[in-house]
């Protein structure tokens, strides 16, 4: 009898499939999040349309939500993310909407980006943060009153001013690990550098090292929640204390 040819291993989520839903313009959050994540976790992504920061376009991004859940809901995902800062965010009572909606379109567990940076940074046990962001002042201004409104008090921060995920994708880790460095407050108890669309995985670490803050970034957050969650252990790589507290 022949014995069978041998196959490439291939894991398509033997512990977890998790559907995500991110910007349209996005093109860093996957690579990141899969750098974070043990090859035993798949993700299944689909698009919302969201081009720029204003209120009328972040807003949009809901428009389709239930339709892109349904979406990822055929494919048996096992849990959905809305994973957005910037909408997530923009006001107290909104990522609760969201979860909503999405779990009546689907019926799927799901989190959004929102309530994985409070539950890192309660995880932390941090009251002050330092936020730093690319967004445009408007954006940036609604996550300080976000964080504020749930216990949080922001100690020192910047942003970059930038509108669309497209020239945020642009930035190199090491402009965000040069800027980061001369912003954040180093009295501080955790320092959020915000958004899923720069690339900021590479310098978690390093940023850590020079500045002795833990740092979160919005990837890292949503990775780490999403594993936590399910009771999955670990990261692939050194993506900051938050993995090894």
């Amino acid at each position: 009898m022949m014995a069978a040819p041998k196959m490439p291993h291939i894991d398509y989520g033997s512990a977890l499939r998790a559907g995500v839903l991110i910007p349209s313009g996005n093109s860093v959050a996957e690579p990141e999040l899969r750098a974070m994540l043990p090859p035993e976790v798949s993700l299944l992504v689909t698009r919302l349309a969201l081009r720029g920061s204003s209120k009328p376009e972040l807003m949009q991004m809901l428009d389709r939500l239930e339709a892109a859940s349904e979406l990822l809901a055929d494919a048996q995902v096992d849990v959905i993310v809305f994973h957005c800062t910037a909408v997530s965010t923009f006001a107290p009572e909104l990522a609760g909407g969201i979860r909503e909606r999405i779990r009546a379109a689907s019926g799927i567990d799901c989190f959004t980006t929102a309530d994985a940076i409070l539950d890192a940074l309660r995880h932390l046990q941090a009251k002050r943060v330092s936020l730093l962001t690319p967004y445009i002042g408007e954006v940036h201004d609604r996550e300080i009153a976000f964080l504020g409104a749930n216990g949080f008090r922001i100690d020192g921060g910047a942003h970059l001013g930038i509108n669309t995920n497209k020239e945020m994708a642009t930035l190199a880790p090491e402009t965000i690990l040069e800027w980061a460095g001369g912003k954040i407050n180093r009295s501080a108890d955790a320092c959020l550098i915000s958004c899923t669309a720069i690339k900021s995985a590479p310098v978690i670490a390093p940023l850590e090292r020079v500045s002795g803050v833990p740092v979160l970034t919005s990837n890292q957050c949503m990775a780490w929640h999403l594993l936590r969650s399910r009771g999955i252990d670990g990261a692939a790589g050194d993506y900051g204390r938050l993995f090894s507290s």
